[in-house]
């Protein structure tokens, strides 16, 4: 029994849009994620770090979630940002209708042994926005977090595994909201995705900063090998 990780798997089933045009990283990257993910055993956990899935809403998500319910061992899904079938007011919703094939990270937690698995989207800036649009999406993402942790702690855990799908910090920060509550509330992980391309991969926190092991899992940094967070 172990807890795994992957991000970005970016499946496109039902619409057309392959990744594989992305670069030499991309290539045959389905037919890698099934190699990989389906070693796992049916008692291993793996998180998935949002973009799951191209398509813009349920019903073009339909084959790419299958796909994944396929996979061995429990799957837990995190939002990403090309994640249009799930609205976060709509988590509820996705675990009634997956229930016992796929679980949905929001404003809520799981657990793995004696560790409380708690996330978010959150959000990094790009670029793309003005600062104080940044400002606005990053403090939602916060307080989605933070309910998630305290959620966890009033059933009584201490021992928690952050999740993120954007990277804990923009580029150039040295801390963020993000870091600050991993070490507020004593988080011994946190993994991250949606850092695609070798020139990217360096956009954040890797290995143990301040305590705390950092991981990034996107799908194209690990060769779509899920990676194993805890035994």
């Amino acid at each position: 029994m172990a807890l795994y990780a992957l991000g970005d798997l970016h499946l496109s089933f039902q619409v057309d849009k392959s990744m594989e045009a992305f670069g030499d990283l991309w290539h045959h990257y389905v037919q890698k994620i099934d190699k990989y993910c389906s070693r796992l055993t049916a008692d291993d956990t793996l998180v998935l770090a949002g973009d799951h899935s191209w398509g813009h809403n349920l019903a073009q998500c339909e084959t790419d979630l299958h796909f994944i319910a396929s996979l061995p061992g429990r799957k837990i899904l995190l939002r990403g940002n090309h994640d249009m079938f799930w609205d976060a007011k709509k988590t509820d919703k996705l675990n009634d209708l997956f229930q016992g094939r796929l679980y949905f990270l929001q404003n809520n937690f799981y657990t793995y042994n004696d560790y409380a698995l708690v996330g978010t989207k959150g959000y990094c800036y790009e670029g793309k926005d003005t600062i104080e649009h940044f400002l606005k999406i990053r403090e939602r993402e916060v307080e989605r977090l933070r309910v998630s942790f305290e959620a966890a702690r009033n059933a009584g855990y201490s021992k928690y595994i952050m999740f993120l799908h954007y990277p804990p910090t923009s580029i150039g920060e040295f801390s963020s909201p993000f870091t600050e509550m991993a070490e507020e509330y004593g988080a011994e992980h946190v993994v991250y995705a949606h850092c695609h391309g070798r020139a990217r991969f360096g956009d954040s926190y890797l290995g143990e900063v301040n305590g705390i092991e950092y991981h990034l899992v996107s799908g194209d940094y690990l060769g779509f090998k899920p990676e194993r967070i805890l035994r």
